[in-house]
């Protein structure tokens, strides 16, 4: 009898815990654009469907196990209900999923206090990749100006540069902090580096929002030294690579490599190359160091910093850097 209740006790444990997911509620906003699929466990994506960076979107589910997968509502995809990973964007859920998931603390409240962090992530966009291959709807007028021919790709532009936080991951950001402001001085600074700048000023304010909020420097200073990132990132061989590669492909490998034999193995360590669709180059990351510095070389800016992981995401062998304007 006893074997018999415990046989049937660990047959429903192993049940329940395979289960695929569970019912969730509230938002997920993405920090970058990631594919969404009707099943994760396949990789089937019909439709090519995508999450869009700064975007929200209704949460539906997660999968119940470690909670890494969302499953969104991504209007006019079909079907619409698609799963995301948990790393590409922000998930806000509303109880009970997010106290489980949070392991009792669903408020989360250590990984939005400012001032805590411990690196940075530096996130590059080739504007073009993303402007040929992500689904934006209308929402970027720097994209629909680079596919009409009105703006030029001449340059590595900036994401975010996005205060970090180990033990928080992806999930630190959201802090209080001075309201978003900007002088025409600095978006006259920014603007080629940053080109929503030239339209509006809707993706500025959220990324200020989401990670500028969570460490020190006011807005202006903030995006200023950001773009002084991106710049030495952009004079460097990793920009020389990508800028002389548009409208042809690189290798993973050999990308790397170069990047290696000019910087040695602490630089190339510190980079991720992001793709979408599996080949298109649309990111790239770099890991800098709590203090980091913009006044010299990519050696000094990376300094210390820890490596990043992995080398690449959602990228095949051979990356295509997409040409501006339409092909």
């Amino acid at each position: 009898m006893q074997r018999q209740i415990t046989a049937g006790f660990i047959s429903a444990f192993i049940a329940i815990a395979c289960s695929a997911s569970e019912s969730a509620g509230g938002k997920f906003t993405a920090t970058q654009s990631c594919e969404a699929y009707a099943s994760f466990a396949k990789r089937s994506n019909p439709g090519q469907a995508q999450v869009l960076a700064g975007t929200a979107y209704t949460v539906r589910e997660i999968n119940k196990v470690d909670y890494d997968w969302l499953r969104v509502e991504v209007p006019g995809a079909e079907p619409s209900l698609r799963w995301v990973q948990r790393s590409c964007g922000t998930p806000a859920l509303a109880e009970p999923a997010a106290r489980a998931a949070a392991g009792g603390n669903a408020g989360g409240e250590s990984c939005s206090i400012a001032n805590q962090q411990d690196s940075y992530v530096l996130a590059i966009t080739w504007q073009p990749g993303f402007c040929e291959h992500v689904p934006y709807n209308g929402k970027k007028p720097e994209c629909d100006a680079m596919n009409s021919g009105t703006l030029e790709a001449k340059t590595l532009s900036l994401h975010g540069l996005w205060p970090n936080k180990k033990e928080c991951g992806t999930r630190y950001g959201g802090c209080e902090g001075p309201a978003f402001a900007l002088t025409k001085e600095t978006v006259d600074k920014i603007a080629p580096w940053m080109p929503n700048f030239y339209f509006e000023r809707t993706f500025g304010a959220y990324e200020w929002n989401k990670h500028g909020k969570c460490q020190a420097l006011p807005p202006d200073e903030y995006f200023v030294k950001a773009v002084s990132a991106v710049r030495v990132v952009n004079d460097s061989e990793v920009g020389k690579i990508v800028l002389g590669s548009a409208g042809k492909s690189f290798r993973v490998g050999e990308f790397f490599e170069r990047v290696k034999a000019r910087y040695g193995d602490q630089v190339a360590a510190s980079i991720t190359l992001v793709c979408t669709q599996h080949k298109y180059l649309q990111e790239i990351r770099v890991a800098l160091p709590r203090d980091f510095s913009t006044g010299g070389e990519l050696p000094q800016l990376v300094g210390t910093a820890a490596a990043a992981a992995p080398r690449e995401i959602g990228c095949d062998d051979e990356v295509y850097v997409e040409a501006a304007g339409r092909n």
